[in-house]
């Protein structure tokens, strides 16, 4: 099984409408971690997204990603949209030259969006960030490259689910929770909940 460009894009749109229905949720787990806007900036990328997106007629899967990544980065600002925005863009990259998203393609994706994130955010796991959720997320899509999408999608969504549940015994390393020390155990981090719900609606969408 593998997804056409215009597939990717169908699947981003729908990836687009969860995370701008989940922002209620995600504005309440940054709450809980002491800032509150997370939820509200990736919204506002989406909504961004979905208007390059439903105008896009893509040639590759990599224009896709890029597209995606490049909206985020221009219209939410801050830290989200930079790590987000270096996610879709990286891993994107990545892929040029594939004519099609298959399991392999995902694991190159994942690990190029892993790799620049960290890179650009300097965090690792443990941290308690998106990375928590990411990493895992990205060595079992590398275990998996062997299955059908659908499988190594299934594989990967319950690998970042495992990674952001973790993420609640966790003391955060940056941004406004870092002040909260152990008052922040409990909580998972809301970047890594944003990173649970696109892998997982990526999921829905190739199991269809």
């Amino acid at each position: 099984m593998e997804l056409k460009p215009n597939q990717v894009r169908l699947m981003l749109l729908q990836v687009a409408d969860a995370i701008i229905a989940a922002e209620p949720m995600l504005s309440q787990a940054d709450r809980d971690l002491g800032d509150g806007d997370h939820g509200l900036g990736m919204a506002r990328g989406m909504e961004a997204v979905k208007d390059q997106l439903e105008k896009l007629d893509p040639g590759t899967v990599e224009q896709v990603f890029v597209t995606t990544g490049t909206a985020m980065m221009s219209s939410m600002g801050g830290a989200s949209g930079a790590l987000f925005g270096t996610l879709f863009r990286a891993g994107g990259k990545a892929l040029a030259g594939r004519p099609a998203l298959d399991s392999e393609g995902l694991a190159v994706f994942l690990q190029a969006a892993l790799d620049g994130v960290m890179k650009r955010g300097g965090a690792k796991p443990g941290d308690k960030t998106m990375i928590d959720a990411l990493a895992p997320a990205a060595e079992e899509a590398g275990k998996v490259i062997g299955k059908p999408l659908n499988e190594a999608l299934t594989a990967v969504a319950t690998a970042a689910e495992a990674g952001k549940d973790a993420s609640k015994a966790m003391v955060a390393q940056f941004g406004r929770a870092k002040t909260l020390g152990d008052a922040c155990i409990g909580f998972p981090d809301a970047g890594a909940c944003s990173i649970t719900i696109i892998l997982a609606t990526m999921r829905d969408f190739a199991t269809i």
